[in-house]
């Protein structure tokens, strides 16, 4: 379980610190960013673990990057402003 833990918070981190790179103009400061996909991981390990048991490991860690790469997409801003015609 402490592997299981340690290696979702480390998926997590990763996740968000590429996450924050890539689309750093959509997104709030890294301050906020990478511990929301440290924290999201470790709840979707839990939530995975808590549904499968023990012993499924690769699951745990799969899960955990769903829910982290779910968590963090609702941190998206829009990019660009939307343009609406005058007939609209």
């Amino acid at each position: 379980m402490l592997v299981e833990a340690l290696g979702s918070a480390v998926v997590g981190l990763a996740l968000a610190w590429a996450a924050s790179y890539r689309l750093s103009h959509r997104l709030p400061s890294r301050r906020l960013v990478l511990p929301t996909g440290v924290a999201a991981a470790l709840f979707g390990a839990f939530l995975t673990h808590t549904a499968l048991g023990a012993g499924h490991a690769v699951a745990t860690l799969i899960g955990a990057a769903v829910v982290a790469t779910a968590l963090l997409s609702l941190l998206l801003r829009p990019g660009a402003r939307l343009r609406r015609s005058a007939t609209a």
